[in-house]
């Protein structure tokens, strides 16, 4: 295992985990970094046309994008539940996300009954909630005497996300409450959701230590 775990912490056998931690967070970090770039190239395919929805939900009704969204959705949610982490926090809150990811897919912001559209509002900001506690908190979690130049790196790094990820919920907040036509004009929506998904992805990424920002010593490792 190539991660110290927290004092008290047990480390799991090493055959409970099919896919690795580092595999899971490229992984599961990809899905938010390529997710607004699929959408489009879905909606390109099956309609020859490069506009962009209101928001990432609204591919929902959107042929081929559509598919591609809730199958995203869906993986995600599969990775999310494999996640187990390294404290038992770290299980729960991604247990928490397959569950809010699982609902932003299976009630579409598109339905007409209006309690279905309140329910992906409700699951998409507990969904984005428990990217920000894993940017902001769980991955900045560091065991005693182990905090590297490298991980006072990737903590910034997680910090920067998860800031990102607040400020671009509470943008989509103002738009679609005070800021209405200006919104769809723009599809401020739709950009502010692929800002925030992209932090949620480079995030993961940095945690699983992909191409940069690595700890030089092997025997130095992050505490979950």
């Amino acid at each position: 295992m190539k991660n110290d775990l927290l004092p008290g912490v047990k480390t799991p056998a090493k055959n409970d985990q099919i896919i690795s931690y580092y595999a899971l967070r490229i992984l599961i970090g990809a899905t938010g970094i390529f997710l607004p770039l699929l959408l489009i190239i879905g909606n390109l395919a099956a309609n020859s046309s490069l506009q962009v929805e209101p928001s990432v939900s609204d591919y929902y009704d959107n042929d081929t994008a559509g598919d591609i969204l809730v199958g995203v959705l869906f993986v995600l949610g599969f990775f999310l539940m494999t996640y187990k982490g390294y404290d038992r926090t770290d299980s729960i809150a991604a247990n928490f996300g397959c569950v809010f990811a699982l609902g932003v897919a299976l009630f579409p912001t598109t339905s007409t009954n209006p309690v279905v559209h309140i329910l992906h509002f409700v699951f998409a900001v507990l969904l984005f909630s428990v990217f920000i506690f894993f940017s902001i908190h769980l991955f900045r979690k560091t065991g005693p005497g182990r905090r590297t130049r490298q991980k006072v790196e990737r903590d910034r790094v997680y910090l920067v996300c998860g800031i990102i990820m607040i400020i671009c919920i509470a943008c989509i907040a103002i738009g679609m409450i005070w800021l209405k036509t200006l919104s769809k004009e723009y599809n401020l929506v739709f950009w502010f959701e692929s800002f925030a998904l992209i932090a949620f992805g480079v995030s993961w990424v940095t945690k699983a230590e992909f191409l940069y920002l690595k700890d030089e010593n092997n025997h130095t490792k992050e505490s979950s």
